[in-house]
């Protein structure tokens, strides 16, 4: 099973046929096909510090945001505490196939990407259209629903309590017993 070292976002990565790893973030649509050229080791051979004519090709599969990490810092005894929040953009991709000699990715490859994109493409574009409509009715229903029920509320809760009662004066103290 051949292997390579690829380098990509500031890291080195090994990587096989079929492997999905986590990188940086790229600029890229989830479904193309992706070529890294700085490949570092292919098997046993070492470049120095790239091997010539070598790609590693990918699919993108997505880019979404990690986990967050929390940041804290802390100064005892000076009343300093400082909490932040990170979460990393990272791409998900599948690794191809490992090309030497100054190949290019297989057409295969390429066209599966390209039959997912014109799926992804269409697919959203008739589904927002469609909600946006029914979302532009639905708020103004709604905002007058709570107005009228809140006054109806108001008028029952009237008609059903009873009157308050003047409170009773209290008796006089008896004075005239003693």
């Amino acid at each position: 099973m051949t292997f390579a070292v690829i380098k990509t976002g500031g890291k080195q990565y090994k990587v096989a046929a079929n492997d999905v790893l986590k990188i940086e973030k790229l600029d890229a649509e989830a479904g193309t096909i992706i070529t890294f050229d700085q490949v570092l080791m292919i098997d046993s051979e070492v470049g120095a510090p790239l091997i010539e004519g070598a790609l590693v090709a990918a699919e993108l599969l997505e880019t979404r945001k990690q986990k967050t990490v929390i940041i804290f810092k802390k100064n005892r005894r000076h009343n300093y505490r400082r909490r932040n929040g990170h979460r990393q953009l990272l791409s998900t991709v599948r690794i191809t196939e490992i090309l030497t000699g100054g190949a290019q990715p297989t057409i295969k490859a390429a066209g599966i990407a390209t039959s997912t994109d014109s799926v992804s493409e269409a697919a959203p574009a008739q589904q927002t259209s469609a909600p946006a409509a029914s979302e532009a009715k639905a708020p103004a229903a709604k905002k007058a629903a709570p107005k009228q029920a809140a006054a109806e509320t108001t008028e029952d809760s009237a008609a059903a309590k009873p009157a308050k009662k003047a409170p009773a004066k209290k008796a006089a103290p008896k004075a005239e017993q003693e």
